[in-house]
């Protein structure tokens, strides 16, 4: 008796510990038999979502979410056919899927366009149009993709040896506006792409026409400088000898000569000597463009300089009823300077003032010591210069617009070349002015 109670306790001990081992071995072959086809909806969705949040490219994202929904609904083939804004069609899915010709896929669209639900092929009438165009290309089910009207579909072939249940298309409808926000996120950066692309290019060709157009531009004006020298060097020489000539019957080399007669010569000395020197201006741009400009220093009486200049252009003055004030100082410094290229800015400046200044009026020349500076200044009341263009004023051949008016025949190389001289002095240019009321022009220049 105990012999055999023993045996019943050690039977039922032995199928304790194989029963669930045993009992997952059998649920496991009932399911592959019986339930094949079975799934885990929420495994699914958290499996297509990730897909679907990782995926970049349109392409991609429908080929790798068809393969993700093909492989759990066990199907033949899965496709997307999707439309863009911009009026392109686009098909991706699994391998081998079918591809439909563009006149099948409008025909998909106005059967979509009628039923929005998803299209069974199966419960259609079999002699419809619809059912015919679903069958020719191995799709039972479809799913329409809405976004304010149809953006695409999602199309599944058969189901291998199984038909689709309400199950299968009741998950497939849920994953419908996941599937939608998908691809229109994807489209969205994929314009935002394609814009960028656009813009880079505009941006691409832009650069290289206005690079081309630089480097002609570069050309043209080194042209310009090139034949600006050569016609200032040809100009020199005769007009030196004009004013030369003019200089000797003004001594009386050829005779004596009549009042009348010295004033027209005067007046023909002053503009010959501001042509010579307007030369000289543009001779020394283009020697700074070839970069041969040189300052060449020595010692010399700055007021001395000054005191030339306003004789030389005091006929002028007179001739507009304007007056030069200046007072030579006394024991003025002697200072290292090119004298030649100084000699033209100070010309520069006072001829500037009488061009611009009103008849009947005086212009201001001061020369003096400041600190370890010499100081000249050139103050007018003429016309002055307009207050949004006095940043430009010392730009190479810019003009502001009212002395454009009061003086056609103007270059704008003075004021550049002015203030090219000072700075290669180690100097600074002094400017301020009020239209209407006037300009004060000058330098500053160390002593050592």
């Amino acid at each position: 008796m105990v012999v055999v109670i023993g045996c019943f306790l050690l039977g039922v001990l032995v199928s304790l510990m194989f029963f669930q081992p045993v009992k997952k071995f059998f649920e496991s072959l009932i399911n592959s038999v019986f339930y094949q086809y079975n799934y885990d909806s929420d495994e699914f969705f958290a499996r297509l979502n990730r897909t679907l949040t990782t995926t970049t490219g349109l392409r991609s994202l429908m080929e790798r979410a068809a393969f993700e929904i093909a492989t759990t609904m066990k199907s033949e083939q899965t496709f997307f056919f999707v439309h863009t804004s911009e009026g392109h069609y686009i098909t991706a899915g699994t391998t081998h899927h079918s591809h439909l010709p563009i006149e099948d896929a409008l025909q998909l669209q106005n059967i979509n366009n009628k039923k929005h639900g998803v299209i069974v092929a199966s419960l259609l009438d079999k002699e419809s149009p619809a059912r015919r165009l679903m069958v020719s290309h191995r799709v039972e089910l479809i799913l329409p993709l809405l976004q304010s009207g149809v953006m695409g579909y999602l199309c599944l072939g058969r189901r291998l040896s199984s038909h689709y249940t309400m199950r299968d298309i009741k998950v497939l409808s849920t994953i419908a506006d996941e599937l939608v926000i998908a691809i229109q996120n994807t489209l969205s950066i994929q314009e935002v792409r394609d814009i960028n692309a656009t813009l880079q290019q505009r941006i691409e060709n832009a650069t290289k026409e206005l690079r081309s157009s630089n480097v002609r531009l570069l050309q043209l004006d080194k042209a310009k400088d090139e034949f600006v020298g050569m016609a200032s060097h040809q100009l020199r020489t005769p007009l030196t000898s004009v004013k030369g000539y003019i200089s000797m019957v003004l001594e009386g080399d050829a005779g004596e000569i009549t009042a009348t007669q010295r004033q027209f010569l005067d007046e023909a000395f002053a503009s010959s000597e501001r042509m010579v020197h307007l030369i000289e201006d543009f001779l020394n741009v283009s020697r700074i463009q070839n970069g041969k400009f040189i300052i060449d220093r020595h010692p010399t009486d700055l007021s001395k300089v000054v005191e030339q200049e306003i004789e030389g252009l005091d006929p002028s003055a007179k001739s507009r009823n304007l007056k030069f004030v200046y007072k030579k100082p006394k024991n003025f410094p002697m200072i290292d300077i090119d004298e030649s290229k100084i000699r033209q800015v100070i010309m520069n400046f006072a001829d500037n003032a009488l061009y611009y200044s009103h008849e009947d009026s005086d212009i201001n020349i001061n020369l003096s010591v400041m600190g370890d500076n010499v100081v000249f200044i050139v103050k007018d009341t003429g016309i002055g210069v307009p207050s949004n263009e006095q940043e430009q004023l010392f730009s190479k051949f810019y003009r502001a617009s009212n002395a454009r008016k009061q003086r056609p025949d103007g270059t704008g190389v003075g004021l550049y070349l002015s203030k090219t001289v000072i700075d290669a002095h180690g100097g600074k240019i002094i400017f301020d002015s009020i239209e209407g009321k006037g300009s004060t022009f000058g330098f500053s220049l160390p002593i050592k």
